[in-house]
């Protein structure tokens, strides 16, 4: 058999077209960072920071580690916290193009491949928050940049791609499924000499190495992650589908007039003789599908698959531009990515006046566009129920993580807040000789278990009219303790 570099000839990487549209798309994401609001997970984040692990119930440390720098470099910035995530998103244009010179592509296929990742929704929807998924997109697109080099190369390259996967490991799980996909698929595809150097395997000790920390903190602490993914697959997340809609979300995470884009890529990875080296990669997506489908996965866990398939795609999409009505060809493609721009952007950015956003369909479709509106009135009414309790001893006890972290961003001098959601339950309880609290989001009948009196102080109004999750809220005001908080603490308890 020919060597591969027999087969693919890389040709020189189009800088000027990757660069200009990673930069691009970072500044897009930048200009509508500080729109809108915090969203409840960036809230999250900024209390996770103030309380630095080396893990936590529901996650890595890398993103509150994130959140903790982004908040001491800009304290109080909304578009400094969002850095990192237009950063990424804009590296994470760059690298498809990359891989799609690995695989061959001239420069026009090189920018096309980068460009149909600009535009894509999940990149425009993810990248204009600080979000664990945001660092986990460019993660699986640089793992798969190195794996398609390591694959092809071998040698020390494998060290590299240990210790990328290592870093990544520290942000999401998810990279281990990746990283093992890939290799099931040279397994059953080949190359598989790939796997008989030492190489893969010492990159896998050192991904483990840097791993570890995380490791060892998830098992001294029982794995919870493993109950939380669980929680997940019974659909306690806000993002959850039903399992039924995870195929067809696949359409639309790039956008359903970019399908062929990447169905192509996958084709050519499972078919062309020239792309054989790489056969793992088509194998690997069949896997991960099944695999996120039949464990109740969100739909979007597959996103990281797209660069590569939109990589591989790109070449053959240009090639049928370039003959037949070539003219006509090219403006149906130059239309698809437009039209895909000005959709994702109207999904993904916020684009709409927040006034405005609740006579649109964009919170039905877009989850976390609703998720960055109201949490400032949220604090205040908060506050506003406790201002007769000045005197008196009190805590915050909140349903969830996001409105904790709303008082502890808007209201400091309620915090810190307590609740049972996810990590800020590690953080509780409150101290026992405390015994009233004002609570936001918790049912009447649940609080008269725990104490004596009950009354309604105020109910949570974004003023914008916007049903999201905190609308309608009820806040109480609950006193008279009748349990003692470390007997109330572990029914408050709840992953998700």
């Amino acid at each position: 058999m020919a060597p591969p570099e027999a087969v693919v000839r890389r040709t020189p990487v189009a800088w000027v077209p990757l660069v200009s549209l990673a930069a691009a798309v970072a500044v897009l994401l930048l200009a509508f960072a500080g729109r809108y609001g915090y969203h409840r997970d960036e809230l999250y984040f900024l209390r996770a920071g103030r309380e630095l692990a080396f893990g936590y119930v529901d996650q890595p440390p890398l993103t509150p580690l994130l959140a903790r720098a982004m908040d001491e470099l800009f304290p109080g910035s909304l578009v400094g916290l969002r850095l990192p995530s237009a950063l990424a998103a804009g590296l994470l244009v760059l690298v498809t193009g990359l891989i799609a010179r690995e695989f061959g592509a001239g420069r026009t296929a090189q920018a096309l491949a980068a460009a149909c990742m600009a535009v894509s929704s999940v990149l425009l929807i993810v990248g204009h928050l600080l979000s664990t998924t945001t660092p986990d997109l460019l993660a699986w697109t640089a793992l798969s940049w190195l794996l398609v080099r390591a694959i092809r190369d071998g040698g020390p390259l494998w060290l590299l791609t240990g210790a990328v996967a290592g870093v990544a490991l520290q942000n999401k799980v998810q990279p281990a499924f990746l990283v093992a996909a890939v290799v099931l698929g040279v397994l059953v595809a080949g190359p598989r000499p790939a796997l008989r150097s030492p190489w893969p395997w010492l990159g896998g000790l050192v991904a483990l190495a840097v791993w570890a920390p995380n490791l060892v903190w998830q098992a001294a602490n029982g794995w919870p992650q493993l109950e939380l993914a669980e929680a997940i697959a019974g659909g306690s997340s806000g993002t959850s589908e039903p399992w039924y809609l995870f195929v067809p979300f696949q359409l639309v995470l790039v956008s359903p007039l970019l399908v062929p884009v990447w169905v192509a890529g996958w084709w050519r990875l499972a078919r062309d003789p020239a792309l054989r080296t790489w056969r793992a990669f088509a194998v690997a997506y069949v896997v991960l599908l099944v695999v996120f489908l039949l464990t109740g996965g969100k739909p979007y866990y597959l996103a990281g698959m797209y660069p590569v398939l939109l990589a591989a795609g790109a070449g053959p999409v240009v090639d049928w531009a370039r003959h037949g009505a070539a003219r006509l060809r090219t403006g149906l493609l130059a239309v698809a990515l437009a039209l895909s721009l000005a959709v994702s952007a109207l999904l993904g950015l916020p684009i709409v006046p927040a006034d405005r956003l609740g006579d649109t369909p964009i919170p039905d479709i877009s989850y976390d566009a609703g998720e960055q509106v109201g949490w400032p009135r949220l604090a205040a009414t908060v506050e506003r129920a406790s201002i007769d309790l000045l005197d008196t001893p009190f805590v915050v006890l909140t349903q969830n993580y996001g409105e904790a972290g709303a008082i502890d961003r808007f209201a400091p001098r309620l915090a810190p807040a307590y609740s049972g959601h996810n990590s800020y339950w590690t953080w509780g309880p409150p101290p026992e000789d405390v015994d009233t609290a004002v609570v936001v989001g918790l049912s009447e009948d649940q609080l008269h278990r725990w104490f004596g009196t009950v009354q309604r102080a105020a109910v949570i109004d974004n003023g914008v009219g916007l049903d999201n999750d905190e609308q309608g809220t009820q806040v109480w005001i609950a006193s008279s303790r009748t349990a003692t908080w470390a007997e109330i603490w572990p029914e408050l308890r709840r992953l998700g």
